[in-house]
């Protein structure tokens, strides 16, 4: 089943994620030919879960930490998270990594919210400098071993995996859909053990582009950025054809 995660970033306070929702769910006025996951920042997780309880739309967040509860000042738990409603959660995002050193901690982080039921969304990614460097395969083979190690087979059942070329996140760039399409079967084949495996796209994801994607076999669903912010293009993204 096709997966649409839109990851909203530090944009929209309680107030505009509702006012947003409100604008997705009036034009979702059919079945949704899969899944359909908001990603609001932690501050309105709670306000947008009650929102979409009964409707189409699921709750995700954007970063959690490895310990439900204790000493740790401004983190995210994993157990509020999921209280809030949210059935999904990115883990090891480019920017978490770029700007907040993120590593090792991304496999606790996994660890952590599978133990709760949820979905983790994991994130690899080359920057360009390690592609045009012939490092891309790499890269990314090292970032799902580091997140996955030591985790059950049987606990990653239904893992998705989001490939996000770094040099496309937010520059209006795009991986080329062969180039999506060699990764995701490189990453297909890494992990051919797990059951129900899904392969993201990500990366300056929109209307105009997301069936060049979707279209491709080995992918089944897109992480989109810039383009979930405005209710009329996520509602595309949503019923993309082929």
């Amino acid at each position: 089943m096709d997966l649409i995660v839109g990851n909203w970033k530090m944009n929209l306070g309680g107030r505009d994620s509702l006012q947003l929702i409100e604008g997705i769910l009036e034009r979702l006025k059919k079945p949704i030919p899969g899944e359909a996951v908001i990603c609001p920042p932690a501050t309105a997780l709670f306000m947008a879960g009650d929102r979409v309880k009964e409707t189409p739309l699921q709750l995700g967040c954007q970063n959690v930490f490895y310990e439900n509860k204790g000493a740790y000042t401004g983190e995210i738990s994993p157990e509020f998270a999921r209280e809030a409603g949210s059935r999904y959660a990115i883990i090891g995002h480019s920017e978490r990594r770029q700007f907040f050193s993120e590593g090792p901690e991304i496999n606790r982080k996994i660890e952590a919210v599978l133990n709760l039921g949820m979905t983790p969304i994991l994130c690899v990614g080359e920057s360009l400098e390690q592609r045009d460097g012939g490092n891309a395969w790499s890269v990314v083979k090292d970032q799902l071993k580091q997140g996955l190690q030591g985790i059950s087979t049987e606990k990653l059942s239904g893992l998705a995996i989001a490939y996000e070329p770094v040099w496309a996140i937010g520059t209006g760039k795009t991986a080329s859909p062969e180039d999506a399409r060699e990764m995701a079967s490189r990453i297909i084949e890494e992990l051919h053990h797990l059951q129900g495996l899904r392969v993201l796209y990500g990366g300056s994801v929109k209307p105009g582009n997301i069936s060049d994607f979707m279209s491709l076999a080995e992918i089944n669903g897109a992480l989109v950025g810039g383009a979930s912010l405005k209710a009329d293009s996520f509602a595309k993204l949503i019923y993309w054809e082929k």
